[in-house]
């Protein structure tokens, strides 16, 4: 059987998820927001359920500050060609972390050159960020920060409550990068107060094509467009056109309608299962992995000792990491080897790549006690 350790890529879908795909296509297909006969009502009806259920999740504002996206790339994008565009301008500063997935840097990367505003990095000590600079990195000039929550391949927690508090001191927006975290823990968008929030369906056991945007309302109200046509209109005339109320203005055409129901059925699941059930055991499971992996010779494993997270990142001296990874396969296991789309923290460790393996709520010992025998096998069968 396959013994799936790439979670933090993507999650494994359950059946229910599978099944809500299913029904929508197969009993009442049609578009959202248009039609009046019974199958678009019915269309239009679990669509906007999930905006509540997602609303409920992170207990947001209200159902208008939850935009539906192709992901957490599209949702940043948003925020960085809208807000971005809109409010940057020649020496402002725009701060994000060393360890940000390519998602979180190239975007801010690119606006920084349509505006003028500076690109700043909060860096990393050792295996965390350094944030002994953070009231110089955060000052007057900083318009936005945009931090991940939880490392894609360090496994570690960042305090994003310390750096909303400071960054809105000075005036600034923040936007927290959700992707890792919120498979695994409840979020209190309210608590947090962070001004944008951005996640990924496919990550909590939903469809892939279909994120969220989490937008506070007079924010997102005094943003325009990126996306034009479909449902973002109120009138279009040869001259010019009007915007829909939010969220609709920033979901233009048809939306992935199957998936973000899907997603609705997802987020149904998980709390079904429970966030402290999955918190707990993923941590167990961490532990576990961490001290069976330990046991082998020449082995680096990076990260905190402490980890907070559902992610383990190590490499072996003069091994692979894609030999150690190809070979593993060979045993049906699944793990990741590569940079995991965050290169400057690949960087930071002198190294360019590693092996990454990402656990979820189904996982187990046994499927570890498995996977470390086998990479005893690989790097028997490497060395001769």
């Amino acid at each position: 059987p396959l013994v799936y350790f790439d979670n933090a890529s993507t999650s494994q879908k359950p059946k229910c998820v599978i099944e809500a795909l299913t029904q929508f296509y197969s009993e009442y297909n049609a578009n959202v927001h248009r039609g009046i006969y019974k199958i678009a009502d019915a269309a239009t009806e679990e669509y906007e359920k999930v905006r509540i259920k997602v609303n409920n999740l992170i207990n947001s504002y209200s159902e208008r500050s939850i935009i539906f996206t192709s992901g957490t790339t599209e949702s940043i994008n948003i925020v960085a060609h809208s807000w971005g565009v809109e409010n940057l301008r020649k020496g402002d500063e725009i701060l994000i972390t060393e360890m940000e997935h390519h998602s979180n840097i190239v975007p801010w990367q690119i606006i920084s050159k349509k505006t003028g505003a500076i690109l700043r990095y909060i860096p990393m000590r050792d295996d965390i960020l350094d944030l002994n600079n953070i009231d110089n990195l955060i000052n007057n000039r900083t318009k936005l920060v945009s931090i991940i929550h939880q490392s894609n391949v360090l496994g570690i927690i960042n305090p994003i409550r310390e750096v909303i508090e400071k960054a809105h001191k000075v005036g600034a927006k923040v936007l927290v990068d959700a992707a890792q975290s919120i498979p695994h823990m409840n979020l209190d968008v309210q608590n947090l107060e962070c001004d944008f929030l951005t996640f990924s369906g496919h990550k909590m056991c939903g469809p892939t094509g279909v994120g969220v945007l989490f937008g506070k309302e007079n924010i997102l109200e005094n943003m325009d467009p990126v996306f034009g046509g479909g449902q973002m209109i109120e009138k279009v005339s040869l001259d010019k056109s009007t915007w829909n109320e939010i969220p609709f203005k920033f979901e233009a055409g048809t939306p992935n309608i199957a998936q973000v129901i899907g997603l609705g059925a997802a987020i149904d699941y998980l709390m079904n299962v429970g966030f402290d059930f999955i918190r707990e055991h993923v941590s167990e499971l961490i532990q576990y992995a961490t001290s069976e992996l330990q046991k082998i010779e020449h082995i680096t494993i990076y990260g905190p000792n402490q980890n907070q997270g559902s992610v383990i990142s190590f490499n072996i001296d003069k091994y692979s990491a894609y030999d150690l990874v190809k070979l593993l396969d060979c045993y049906n296991i699944a793990v990741r080897a590569g940079h995991h789309c965050v290169q400057p923290l690949m960087n930071h460790y002198n190294i360019s790549s590693s092996i990454r393996k990402s656990f979820y709520f189904y996982n187990t010992k046994s499927e570890i006690n498995y996977f470390i025998e086998c990479l005893k096998k690989t790097i028997k069968i490497i060395d001769h």
